[in-house]
């Protein structure tokens, strides 16, 4: 029986350790709700570069580290840059989650807010476990970089890191790649 026991919580090491997000995997869509209920998503940022912060109002650093964030996003709005930030507020209350996001939009009204209401738009980045959290998506949607339980020592390497996915190569949509069949040759079918 004790066999049995050992080999389950291995079993469920080996599958929690798989469900973690890496780069180069293609990550959940949902990125939580805003306080107005709108459901915020990846999709909807496609070809951007994502950066994902997930937060909470008792996390000292989270709360510095917001005016760095909406002033990131603010240099890539004035620079015409595909990036979107997105903080996260990870498992708070509705309450504190609607009261603390009304004042840092006061302060920050670049910065989109979203609500992870039971920690499960996290799960896949560890941020049910420790924040805060910072992942990084290339414009095509993947995993670029995924920093946990970070501070102001990794910022340097936080904006070189943003800075070399904004240098990426855009790729071209689907819908513009060159027919098959070129548009004289169709005529002639």
């Amino acid at each position: 029986m004790r066999r049995m026991g050992l080999a389950l919580v291995m079993l469920l090491l080996c599958l929690s350790a798989r469900a973690q997000m890496k780069p180069g995997d293609v990550p959940p869509d949902g990125l939580g709700k805003t306080v107005d209920g709108q459901v915020v998503s990846l999709a909807s940022m496609h070809g951007k570069v994502v950066v994902i912060s997930f937060w909470a109002t008792w996390c000292h650093y989270c709360m510095q580290e917001m005016p760095v964030l909406a002033g990131v996003q603010v240099q890539a709005s004035t620079h015409h840059l595909a990036l979107q930030v997105v903080s996260i507020n990870a498992g708070e209350s509705r309450d504190t989650f609607v009261r603390s996001a009304k004042l840092i939009k006061r302060r920050l009204p670049d910065l989109l807010l979203s609500w992870d209401r039971d920690g499960k738009v996290g799960e896949p980045y560890g941020a049910n476990k420790m924040i805060p959290v910072m992942v990084m998506l290339h414009r095509d949607g993947t995993v670029a970089h995924i920093h946990a339980g970070y501070d102001e020592s990794v910022l340097d390497t936080l904006v070189a890191e943003i800075n070399e996915l904004l240098a990426e190569p855009v790729q071209s949509p689907v819908s513009a790649i060159s027919p098959v069949f070129p548009h004289a040759a169709i005529a002639t079918l």
